[in-house]
């Protein structure tokens, strides 16, 4: 790019403000900005290439676009014998893996050694106070409407990457009658994978 503006640099925060400037055209700014938020939504470093005034065309600009972000999560709620298989995929894909169960004679860190935390806490609440982003993965795999539909409830309604809930094609039906019951609406249902 242009020599004069080697070296500049923006911080790029995660609501898409910055600080700093590249030292040219103002667009050009906006732009890297842009392309580095989205960047940083999948937590991937690159280079990206930008027309010196900001748009596709025009003088190339190569901006470094490094994304400095905590491993994505995978929430695990259900300490039951299939989370083990799951954490250790978890860990494997480089993600922070919690479990969580509400039953703390299953959710225990010697049965989970793989995991980066062991949760005691009901999944709907723990849902609630934890933080979450665009790459985090949550599995259900509770088996219980006691458990699924309040955490269910919450979880189809959060910016998330992923929301999976184990069981049967019966134990499904009867999952999305009771997340229905409940007032989940037909978008959010269809977010809900259960494989």
């Amino acid at each position: 790019g242009p020599p004069e503006l080697l070296g500049r640099a923006l911080l790029v925060h995660p609501d898409g403000g910055w600080d700093g400037t590249l030292g040219g055209h103002p667009e050009l700014d906006r732009t890297a900005a842009a392309e580095a938020r989205a960047l940083l939504d999948a937590g991937r470093t690159a280079t990206v290439v930008i027309g010196a005034e900001g748009s596709r065309c025009g003088r190339p600009v190569t901006v470094l676009a490094e994304a400095s972000v905590p491993p994505p999560r995978m929430i695990v709620f259900g300490a039951v014998d299939f989370a083990s298989a799951l954490v250790r995929i978890g860990k494997f894909l480089n993600y922070h893996v919690t479990v969580c169960d509400a039953r703390p004679v299953f959710a225990t860190a010697p049965r989970f050694p793989d995991a980066d935390e062991v949760v005691v806490d009901w999944p709907h609440r723990y849902l609630e106070k934890t933080e979450v982003d665009a790459r985090t993965v949550l599995c259900v795999l509770t088996h219980d409407p006691k458990f699924d539909v309040p955490l269910l409830e919450r979880a189809l309604r959060l910016p998330v990457a992923y929301v999976g809930a184990m069981g049967s094609a019966r134990t499904h039906r009867d999952r999305l009658r009771r997340l229905r019951e409940a007032g989940v609406g037909e978008p959010e249902l269809a977010l809900l994978r259960s494989p």
